[in-house]
Parts: C-alpha cells; structure tokens; sequence
C-alpha cells in the first residue's frame, strides 16, 4: 500500500484508504490503519509528537505508528508513501516505549518552561544546577 497526502481544514467523515489527511489548523494527521483492518489511526503533530514531511514520492510520518490497543496490533511507519513494517512489540516494550516517550515530552516542556521563565526564574534554574549537577 501507498499513501499520498491531502491537506485538509477538516477532517471528512468518510477516509479513503491510502491517503494520510493532515489538517496544519488543528495539528493532526488521520489515515485509516495500514493493515487494511478498518481503524481510524489519528497521529497528533508537534514538536513532542509525531510529524510529516511531504515529499515528491509521498508523506512521510514519523516516529512509527503502533496500534498497541487495537485488535490489529499493527506496527508500520510511512516514509515517502510506502508502508515499512515494524516488528510487534511486547507488553514490557509497549510499556518502555510508553515511558520514553513521556520522559521526552517532559525534558521538552520544562526546557521551554526554563527558556520562557523569568529573569528570577532562571536564576532559580541556574542555582539549582549548580547544587544538583
């Protein structure tokens, strides 16, 4: 299967196989999952998330999309239109994986916390750095 990309303001209530709709408005990109079951696969786009690059061969959606809790359990990634299968992953990989990515997210948000902060704010910061390492 191929995957082309069709920007959008809105998603359609009906999906075509195949195409990867990306709304820039809301920040999601939705396709209907890559094994053929059905499922309506929504991806949230940003900086902590996962995104997509258009290019002359197709879209491009990264990190690998995991449908952990579907019936499916269908593990792929999209890069320049093509589907790549990934290997199904355990319960405790699903669970790593889960950590990881929460970690990230929250080593992402108290950087730009700690950019945005006060001038008091990151002298704080700064204090703390040099007691805790």
């Amino acid at each position: 299967m191929r995957f082309s990309l069709r920007r959008v303001g809105y998603m359609p209530k009906e999906l075509e196989e195949g195409i990867l709709y990306v709304s820039d408005e809301f920040d999601i990109a939705v396709h209907l999952c890559a094994c053929g079951c059905g499922l309506r696969v929504k991806t949230p786009l940003g900086p902590t998330e996962w995104s997509v690059e258009e290019t002359k061969d197709g879209p491009s959606l990264r990190p690998s999309v995991g449908n952990w809790q579907q019936a499916c359990q269908s593990h792929y990634l999209i890069i320049c239109g093509e589907v790549l299968w990934g290997k199904r992953w355990t319960p405790e990989q699903v669970a790593a994986g889960r950590r990881l990515e929460e970690e990230r997210r929250l080593v992402y948000y108290e950087e730009l916390e700690r950019q945005r902060g006060t001038p008091l704010r990151k002298f704080w910061h700064w204090v703390k750095r040099l007691f805790v390492g």
